[in-house]
């Protein structure tokens, strides 16, 4: 019986329009701020109050990242939302998976044209250095993104080797 257990933390990185966005929300708020105490205003104090409730709701949901946890043949997988809020975002049966290989790997070339029906995506977008965007076909109709290292990869593939490539 191979019991193991592995754990790997991958920062999802924000892109220019998430960028954009946090920007757009502190301007207006620093704005009806320093002009509810330029012009001793109630009203654009609450305006102010407002947008800062806001910048919470966009700062929380533009600063993710994502925990891998292997333990028991499955991969569970939590979404962290700015470093305080953790919610359960899947579990993936190793047995089910079909092919899991790097991004750029040849292996993937026969499943490009596959109708998926759901892609989801716990990876950072790319390639990180210590890690490598690998892409996983589930149970003939799904495809995900995750960040493996070497250990991850060495792990499930103790389970099933001839499905993880690595080149």
């Amino acid at each position: 019986m191979n019991e193991s257990y592995k754990e790997l933390l991958v920062k999802k990185e924000r892109g220019p329009l998430q960028g954009f966005a946090r920007f757009m929300c502190v301007v207006p708020t620093v704005l009806f701020l320093f002009a509810s105490f330029l012009f001793a205003n109630v009203i654009l104090l609450i305006f102010a109050i407002i947008c800062g409730v806001a910048d919470y709701f966009v700062f929380l949901f533009t600063d993710i990242e994502y925990e891998y946890l292997y333990i028991d043949k499955e991969i569970s997988v939590d979404k962290i939302m700015a470093k305080t809020r953790r919610k359960k975002a899947g579990t993936i049966d190793i047995g089910k998976i079909e092919i899991a290989a790097p991004a750029n790997s040849h292996q993937l070339d026969s499943y490009k044209n596959r109708q998926i029906k759901k892609t989801t995506d716990y990876s950072a977008g790319h390639d990180l250095p210590d890690q490598k965007l690998y892409i996983v076909y589930y149970e003939g109709n799904q495809k995900y993104m995750f960040n493996f290292d070497d250990d991850f990869v060495k792990a499930i593939r103790g389970i099933i080797p001839r499905k993880i490539f690595t080149d």
